[in-house]
C-alpha cells in the first residue's frame, strides 16, 4: 500500500505541482487547501506525513504545526516545511514550532522526494525490546568542560548508527544545558524532563520510544529538558529505570554526561559498560582527570571499564602525550586531532562530521573509532552485506593491511 502525504498550502498551482512531484515517486497525496482544512485531514485520515506552506490565510503553517504537536493523536507525525520563505530566522522558527525538515521553493523534485523518504524513514524506527538486556553502555565523562564530551558523544553515536542501521540511543545526562538534539538538528518535542513527572514504574519501551527523537542516520536521541528546572526531580531511581529498558531496546546506549558526580551521574556510571574520560592536552584537564579516575577506583570500577582519550582542543602548546601518560600512570587509547574549525562549523549546522564528510580524513577518524568501540559481534559481521560505511572501514583495513605486507 502506498504511503500517504497529506500537502497543504493555499496556492493551487502548488498544490498540484507538489502533487506530481510525489505521486511520480510512489506516493498517495491528499491536498488540502488551508490549515484548517488541513488539521480536519490530518485528524480524519492519519496521513504518514505532512507537508505544510508557511504563508496561508487564516492559520498558517507554524500554527498548524503546533496544533499538531499538541495533538497526542498526532504528535508523532513527521512534518516538513516548503515554503519560499527560506531565512535563517524562518527556518529556526519553523523546527521551534515542531517541523522535522524545512524545505525552500522553489524545489527539485528528487530532493523533495529524497526528504520525505528520509521522514517516513525517521517515523518507522521504534524501539523493540531485545530478547535479552544486551545493548553496550558507553559514557562519556569529563570533570572538566570544554573537552568535547558533547561533540565526540554525538559523533560516536551517529557513526554507530550509520555503521549499524540503528540500534543506538544517545541519551542526554546534561541536565544543566544540555544540547545534543540541538547537535543534530533535532526540534525538540520531548525531553527528560517530561519524563521527571513519571514514577520509575511507568517507564517502559513504548513511553521511551513516544519521547525520544529521530534522525535520518538511524540514531535516536533522549534530550535534556531546555529549562534546568524541569530537570530537577530526575533522581538516580528514574536514570536507572530509563537506562535498563534502553539497554534491552537498543544494541548501544551513549550517555553524554555532565561535569559532575551528582546521583544521577552515579547512576549513570555505575550502568555505563566503558567510560570514555576525555582528557585536553592542559595540567587543569589532567588534574581533573586524575581526580575522576581516583572516584572511579573508589567506586570499584575495574581499568578495563575507563578509557582514555586525549582530545587537542588546541592548536599548539598542548603537554606532550607521554608526559600525560606518565603522570596518569597509563596509556592514553585515543587521540582525537585538533580540528576545532570543522568541528565549530559542524555544530552550528547540526551536521556531525562523522555524517556529512566520511571520506575526509576527521570523518575517517571518527567512523574508525566507532568500529573499534562497537561489540566484538557487530566487527565479525560480514562487511559484503554492510552498511556503506561498514564497507569503507573494512575497504580501509584491508588496505592497511597491505602496507604492512
Amino acid at each position: 500500500m502506498a504511503q500517504r502525504i497529506l500537502v497543504v498550502d493555499d496556492s493551487m498551482m502548488n498544490l498540484k505541482t507538489i502533487e506530481l512531484a510525489l505521486v511520480s515517486g510512489g506516493f498517495e497525496v491528499i491536498l488540502a487547501p488551508d490549515g484548517r482544512e488541513g488539521l480536519r485531514l490530518a485528524e480524519s485520515i492519519r496521513p504518514d506525513l505532512i507537508i505544510l506552506d508557511v504563508e496561508m490565510p487564516g492559520m498558517d503553517g507554524y500554527e498548524v504545526c503546533r496544533r499538531i504537536r499538541r495533538s497526542s493523536a498526532l504528535a508523532t507525525l513527521p512534518v516538513m516545511m516548503l515554503t519560499a520563505n527560506t531565512s535563517l530566522h524562518e527556518k529556526i522558527q519553523g523546527l521551534e514550532a515542531g517541523a522535522d525538515d524545512y524545505m525552500g521553493k522553489p524545489f527539485e523534485t528528487e530532493e523533495l522526494l529524497a526528504r520525505a523518504r528520509a521522514l517516513l524513514r525517521r517515523s518507522v524506527i521504534s524501539i523493540q525490546p531485545q530478547e535479552q538486556s544486551s545493548g553496550k553502555v558507553i559514557a562519556f565523562f569529563s570533570l572538566r568542560g570544554g573537552v568535547g564530551v558533547s561533540t565526540l558523544a554525538v559523533n560516536l553515536s551517529a557513526g554507530l548508527a550509520q555503521l549499524w542501521n540503528g540500534g543506538v540511543a544517545l541519551v542526554d545526562m546534561v541536565f544543566t544545558g544540555g544540547h545534543s538534539g540541538l547537535m543534530l538538528n533535532l526540534p525538540l518535542r520531548y525531553s527528560w524532563g517530561d519524563l521527571a513527572t513519571k514514577n520509575s514504574e511507568e517507564i517502559d519501551a513504548d513511553t521511551l520510544d513516544h519521547m525520544m527523537l529521530s534522525h535520518a542516520c538511524g540514531l535516536r536521541v533522549l534530550p535534556s529538558a531546555p529549562r534546568p528546572e524541569d530537570n530537577e526531580p530526575i533522581n538516580g531511581e528514574l536514570v536507572s529505570r530509563v537506562l535498563k529498558v534502553l539497554r534491552s531496546c537498543y544494541n548501544y546506549v551513549v550517555l553524554d554526561m555532565p561535569h559532575s558526580f551528582s546521583e544521577p551521574s552515579l547512576a549513570a556510571l555505575d550502568a555505563a559498560d566503558e567510560i570514555i574520560l576525555l582528557i585536553a592536552p592542559e595540567i587543569g584537564s589532567v588534574v581533573a582527570a586524575t581526580c575522576a579516575m581516583d572516584v572511579f577506583a573508589q567506586l570499584g570500577y575495574g581499568p578495563e571499564k575507563i578509557k582514555l582519550l586525549i582530545n587537542v582542543t588546541f592548536e599548539r602548546g598542548g603537554l606532550p602525550r607521554k608526559d600525560i601518560e606518565k603522570t596518569l600512570g597509563r596509556n592514553l587509547d585515543t587521540a582525537i586531532p585538533f580540528a576545532h574549525d570543522l568541528f565549530v562549523s559542524a555544530l552550528n549546522r547540526g551536521a556531525p562530521p562523522v555524517l556529512e564528510m566520511p571520506t575526509k580524513p576527521l570523518g575517517i577518524l571518527l567512523e574508525d573509532w566507532a568500529f573499534h568501540l562497537s561489540t566484538e559481534a557487530d566487527r565479525h559481521r560480514p562487511a559484503a552485506t554492510g552498511s556503506p560505511a561498514h564497507k569503507r572501514v573494512h575497504q580501509r583495513q584491508l588496505q592497511r593491511q597491505g602496507a604492512k605486507a
